[in-house]
C-alpha cells in the first residue's frame, strides 16, 4: 500500500466532533492521525495555559518559553492570542485526542522559523499526565513535522531537552533525531546548572519515518476526515 505524502487537513472542527465533547469547538483541524488531531490555539485555550505556566512540573520537564511569555510577559492577558496569531516565526497547535479526554492534552509548536534557509525549532509539550508514555505526544511531533516539510517547506527541524529529560531524549531518538551536540551547563534549574542536549532531523530523514507510520492514512473527502480513525 502506497502511504500520502502528507495528512494535512484544514477545515473547521465539524459538527461530529462537536457532539463528542472533543473541548473546545472553535479553531481549526491541522491535522490528523490515529489517536490525536492538532487545531489551531482558540481564545478559550487561555485559561489552560495559565494552569499549565503554573505547573512546577511542567516547568521542569520542559521550561517552555512560550509559556513564560505568556505568564510573565503579558501577564496572561488575552492579548496573547492575537499575538500568537500574528507571529509568523511560529506555529501552535493544540493537542486533541479522539476518545476519553475532553481537554487538550497539550501543545506542539515550531518556532523560530526561518523560512529563508529552512529550518524551526520543535517543542512538544504533553499537560495531561495521565497521557503519557502513550504516544500521544510522539504522534502530535510527527504530525506537526510533516507540516512543517509540506506546508512551511522546511528542511531541517530542531529540538532541545534538558539532560535530566531522559523520556523526552529517548523520544526523539526513537523519532530519528540525531544527539548533534551539547549545549554544556546552559539551563539552570533549582539552583543547578544543566546540559542541554541538541537534536536535528532532516527533510529526507522525516520522510523515511513517515513511510514507517502506517498509523497515518488518507481521509476521502470533509466526511471522511470528520471520522474517528478506528
Amino acid at each position: 500500500m502506497e502511504w500520502p505524502s502528507s495528512v494535512i487537513a484544514a477545515e473547521p472542527i465539524s459538527a461530529d466532533y462537536e457532539r463528542r465533547g472533543s473541548g473546545t469547538e472553535q479553531g481549526v483541524v491541522i491535522a490528523r492521525g490515529k489517536r490525536v488531531y492538532l487545531r489551531t490555539l482558540a481564545p478559550d485555550d487561555l485559561k489552560y495555559l495559565s494552569g499549565w505556566a503554573d505547573d512546577p512540573v511542567l516547568e521542569r520537564l520542559v521550561g517552555s518559553e512560550f509559556l513564560h511569555v505568556y505568564k510573565h510577559v503579558y501577564d496572561n492577558d488575552p492579548s496573547f492570542y492575537e499575538a500568537c496569531l500574528t507571529d509568523s516565526t511560529q506555529v501552535v497547535l493544540v493537542i486533541m485526542a479522539y476518545r476519553g479526554r475532553s481537554k487538550p492534552l497539550g501543545l506542539v509548536r515550531l518556532f523560530n522559523i526561518h523560512m529563508l534557509e529552512g529550518y524551526a525549532f520543535l517543542e512538544t509539550m504533553l499537560t495531561d499526565l495521565k497521557a503519557i508514555r502513550k504516544g500521544f505526544g510522539v504522534e502530535a511531533a510527527k504530525l506537526i513535522s510533516y507540516y512543517g516539510v509540506d506546508v512551511l517547506g522546511l528542511r531541517r527541524i530542531e529540538a532541545k531537552v534538558y539532560e535530566h529529560n531522559v523520556l523526552s531524549a529517548n523520544t526523539l531518538k526513537r523519532r530519528g533525531f540525531h544527539l548533534e551536540g551539547v549545549l554544556r551547563k546552559a539551563a539552570l534549574q533549582d539552583g543547578q546548572y544543566w546540559d542541554v542536549l541538541v537534536f536535528g532531523i532532516l527533510r529526507e530523514e522525516i520522510e523515511e519515518q513517515r513511510k514507517k507510520d502506517k498509523i497515518f492514512f488518507p481521509f476521502d473527502g470533509a466526511e471522511g476526515n470528520a471520522r474517528d480513525p478506528a
